[in-house]
């Protein structure tokens, strides 16, 4: 085994050989940067991270500072079955040409970096999180799609989450704790209450995950939140599990147009 210095030495030099053959593209454009993962300087401008003030319960973002624990009026009239919702960028132009490629063309490599934005946007959540869970595809899609793009982005999100030493157990992935039993076609183009009643009784428990629920608090993951209706309806399925509370974390979000 090699001694830590030397490691480190060698890796460095791999890095730069393999940069020097294949250098690091930005996500957003292709252009070369510094590091894999990363964004140029004009992508990072074009891109609409959210950031506080926003909605305490769905995350949707203000026009101006309302005060600790402000809900929007959507929630307000009608509270969602999650307790609490972060996205990591509005979904826009400019996202969408990360967003479209990995969820459809093979990118997987953005997971990486969109697990980074995920765990700062979501570090609250995090905190809470006993069992992280990707929202499931069904079969069907999975086997068209060959990866299921919210457990990639759950995974990337473990793994850019520091380990909180004052926590008496670790945060635990549970991939396969949904399950969606029911072939529900494309949201896409759906009105909001189209895409509800499209996804209702979508999803279920696995039963060996069963006993696991009860009293934890669950991460669901997803890739985009549209409407809530994908996580609300997995969100009512793991409450009647017996789950304590249930939050959401996805990599983008459509933003409401301000009033």
């Amino acid at each position: 085994m090699l001694p830590a210095g030397l490691s480190h030495v060698f890796a460095t030099a791999g890095r730069v050989v393999l940069d020097a053959v294949l250098p690091p593209l930005c996500l957003g454009c292709g252009e070369i940067v510094e590091a894999p993962g990363a964004l140029c300087a004009g992508c990072w401008q074009d891109f609409s991270f959210v950031a506080p003030p926003h909605c305490a319960c769905c995350g949707d973002p203000f026009a101006e500072d309302l005060g600790d624990g402000a809900r929007c009026a959507g929630c307000l009239a009608r509270p969602p079955k999650f307790r609490r919702a972060r996205a990591a960028l509005a979904y826009d132009a400019s996202s969408r040409r990360l967003v479209l490629p990995f969820k459809h063309g093979d990118r997987t490599d953005i997971a990486r970096a969109g697990g980074d934005w995920m765990a700062r946007a979501g570090a609250d959540l995090l905190g809470d999180a006993d069992l992280v869970v990707p929202v499931p595809l069904h079969w069907r899609r999975l086997l068209s799609r060959r990866y299921n793009q919210a457990l990639l982005l759950a995974r990337a999100v473990l793994r850019a989450t520091p380990r909180d030493a004052q926590r008496s157990t670790a945060i635990r992935l549970a991939p396969d704790l949904l399950r969606r039993r029911k072939w529900t076609g494309s949201q896409a183009g759906l009105r909001a209450g189209e895409r509800h009643r499209n996804v209702r009784q979508a999803f279920d428990i696995h039963p060996r995950w069963a006993d696991e629920v009860a009293g934890r608090t669950v991460l669901l993951v997803d890739d985009v939140f549209t409407t809530g209706a994908t996580v609300e309806a997995c969100a009512r399925v793991l409450l009647r599990g017996g789950a304590h509370h249930v939050d959401v974390l996805t990599l983008a979000r459509v933003v409401r147009p301000a009033l």
